[in-house]
């Protein structure tokens, strides 16, 4: 529970600072023209947090650290992976909501000018954040990924404009998932939303940390905020061994 706390402080300094930050104009330019931070390149996960449930997988019924409804804690229980294979929806944990949670490997690259493409070798899943004119279009069906409407913000604390940008991700038209592998649902009213901030650390590395905040009227009483964290890797892309979903368990 411990985490779940400083996602919550987390969250709410979010709020405060992306109150007084103001988005940029998407029509000056393309997004790739006028982004603020780069976010290109390979990324390997740093499970920081939350490690048992993240690399050995929570067990049946366990939601700790999840706002679920009663209605969840039901579906949590009744979970069987055994159906889920049969059914063809082993991917259920790998959703806009939770792909992120999986130790995985990104690949980040722009499709065009407006949208941002996010790979996954953990489920061969792909994300793409699309900008101005590129979100102007109907969503179509519901998927895992959604559909994610993205804007570049330059932040503010305390008036001080900050030296870097983030990107801020909103997603919906979803379709229902598991916010983890032991089957804890989120449905298709769920909205998730997500700032992505890079960090110049010392040592050479550079880290990409990602908040998380996922809201459900149906399976959340509140918003189920976590902190992903990236480590910049090589642009060689050693390492990158795409993999489908797996029920049941969280990939290692």
């Amino acid at each position: 529970m411990k985490s779940t706390s400083s996602n919550v402080w987390w969250f709410l300094k979010l709020v405060t600072l992306f109150a007084a930050g103001a988005a940029f104009a998407q029509s000056a330019g393309s997004a790739k023209a006028l982004a603020t931070v780069d976010l290109t390149g390979y990324w390997v996960s740093l499970v920081t947090e939350d490690w048992y449930s993240r690399m050995k997988g929570p067990e049946k019924g366990d939601v700790d650290g999840i706002p679920a409804t009663p209605r969840a804690i039901d579906a949590a229980n009744a979970w069987d992976p055994a159906k889920d294979e049969s059914q063809g929806d082993t991917c259920k944990a790998y959703g806009a909501a939770a792909i992120l949670r999986v130790p995985t490997r990104l690949h980040i690259t722009w499709q065009g000018g407006n949208t941002l493409k996010i790979e996954t070798d953990a489920g061969k899943q792909t994300r793409l954040f699309r900008f101005g004119s590129a979100a102007n279009v109907p969503p179509g069906e519901r998927t895992l990924q959604g559909f994610s409407v993205s804007e570049w913000y330059q932040p503010r604390e305390f008036g001080v404009p900050s030296p870097a940008g983030t990107l801020k991700v909103v997603t919906t038209n979803l379709k229902g998932g598991y916010l983890r592998g032991n089957g804890v649902p989120y449905g298709e009213k769920a909205t998730v939303t997500e700032y992505f901030n890079r960090t110049e650390e010392t040592y050479g590395n550079t880290y990409l940390i990602v908040t998380t905040i996922v809201e459900d009227p149906d399976y959340l009483f509140g918003p189920f905020v976590t902190s992903s964290h990236f480590r910049k890797l090589p642009d060689n892309g050693n390492g990158w061994e795409p993999s489908p979903c797996e029920s049941g368990v969280t990939p290692p």
